[in-house]
C-alpha cells in the first residue's frame, strides 16, 4: 500500500502522469489549467501572478513605446532648437575683450595649482572670460 502511494505521488513529479495533450473540442466542461494533485491554491495563485505579470509587462511596454519614447523625441528636438537659438544669440554679443568685468566675477585669492593658475576646473573658453590686467 505504501509503495503504491509513493509511486502515485512521484508520478506527477517525474512527468509520468497521463495528461491529455489538448483539450477535447466537444467537451462541455470549461478547460482547467491544473488537474489532480496539481490543482491547489498555491499553483492557482502562481498562475494568477504569471498572468498579471504578463499583463503589467505589456502595459509598461506600451507605455514606453507609445508615450515615453515620443516624449523623449520631442524633448530632444526642443533642446536642440533652444541650443541653436542660444548660440545664435551668443554670436551677437560683443567680443570678450569689450565686455565689462564686474567686481564679483572671477575673484582669485590664490592661483589654482593646474594650468596657468587663473582658470577654474570647469573653465569654458567659449563662455567664460577673465581680464587679468584689471
Amino acid at each position: 500500500m505504501f509503495a503504491q502511494r509513493a509511486i502515485a505521488r512521484s508520478s506527477t513529479r517525474l512527468g509520468l502522469a497521463r495528461v491529455p495533450l489538448r483539450p477535447r473540442p466537444y467537451s462541455s466542461e470549461t478547460p482547467r489549467q491544473f488537474a489532480g494533485t496539481e490543482d491547489n491554491e498555491f499553483n492557482r495563485e502562481r498562475a494568477r501572478i504569471e498572468v498579471h505579470g504578463g499583463e503589467s509587462g505589456e502595459y509598461w511596454r506600451k507605455l514606453t513605446v507609445y508615450i515615453a519614447l515620443p516624449c523623449l523625441a520631442l524633448a530632444i528636438i526642443n533642446g536642440k532648437l533652444r541650443w541653436d537659438a542660444h548660440w545664435e544669440h551668443k554670436a551677437h554679443e560683443p567680443p570678450p575683450d569689450d565686455r565689462p568685468e564686474y567686481a564679483y566675477q572671477n575673484i582669485r585669492t590664490k592661483n589654482y595649482f593646474w594650468g596657468d593658475g587663473d582658470k577654474t576646473l570647469f573653465w569654458n573658453d567659449k563662455v567664460n572670460f577673465h581680464k587679468k590686467d584689471e
